[in-house]
């Protein structure tokens, strides 16, 4: 099976050890990985703040440079979300008959991190290890847009060692919202604390969750607090092993 994994830009850019976990876990699991250099941006960012036609060109190169894989895996729920939901609406808004039948393609082939690993691949122990303890904060394209229900849980549950505790009111938004933390600064800010001191609640020394964004956002106003809890992105602890896990926190 051929499975090319989306970076995303935040991986990209800021947090380059999500996708190197997922390429590291993929391959460990004997799936055979590439990453499309062609990749950029999928367009998401200009999709949620209303500039459709912006985005045309970003999800034609997103179709380009996936196209021929038995799959794609997004360690993001937001982008995957994108991909699955977003750029049929792109493309219809362009009036391209060669996208939208492109975007087609693509939309069925392309799996959030835990739906590939718990619905393609058909595993939830993946031969990690994590000795700490660890609170999971569901994203909300993960939760409400892609609906990936209990499957993080359950990857999370098989971990050897791991001390997994339920978080509090964990289905609210933690507030980052992508530029609705730039345009709304105060209620997201709000909305974080919020989320910041359900974490802080649950005594975790992880916090983890299935995208970058929503990490960087809690995990801002944590280190603000000096609260002690790192963040992690799910693939990061999955990629973990025995041979590694005492090192990590």
């Amino acid at each position: 099976m051929r499975v090319a994994v989306m970076a995303t830009c935040l991986g990209d850019a800021l947090f380059p050890e999500v996708p190197r976990a997922t390429v590291r876990l993929l391959r460990r699991l004997g799936v055979e990985v590439e990453v499309p250099p062609e990749q950029t941006c999928c367009g998401q960012p200009m999709v949620n703040t209303g500039y459709l036609e912006e985005a045309v060109p970003l999800v034609r190169r997103t179709v380009e440079a996936f196209a021929g894989v038995d799959a794609v895996v997004v360690p993001s729920g937001s982008c995957a979300g994108s991909v699955r939901h977003q750029h049929r609406l792109v493309a219809q808004r362009a009036g391209d008959g060669a996208l939208q039948e492109a975007v087609a393609d693509l939309a069925p082939r392309t799996y959030e991190l835990s739906e590939l690993l718990v619905d393609v691949l058909g595993v939830t122990d993946v031969g990690a290890s994590f000795p700490h303890r660890v609170t999971y904060h569901p994203t909300c394209h993960s939760l409400r847009m892609l609906g990936v229900g209990d499957r993080p849980w359950r990857l999370l549950s098989a971990v050897a060692g791991i001390d997994l505790v339920a978080l509090p009111q964990a289905g609210e938004c933690c507030g980052f919202g992508g530029t609705f933390a730039v345009k709304n600064a105060e209620v997201s800010v709000a909305m974080g604390a919020d989320k910041a001191r359900h974490v802080r609640e649950t005594g975790a020394e992880v916090l983890v969750a299935g995208d970058a964004s929503c990490l960087m956002h809690v995990g801002g106003l944590l280190s603000r607090q000096r609260a002690g809890v790192r963040t992690m992105h799910l693939a990061e602890v999955l990629a973990t092993t025995a041979d590694d896990a005492a090192g990590v926190v």
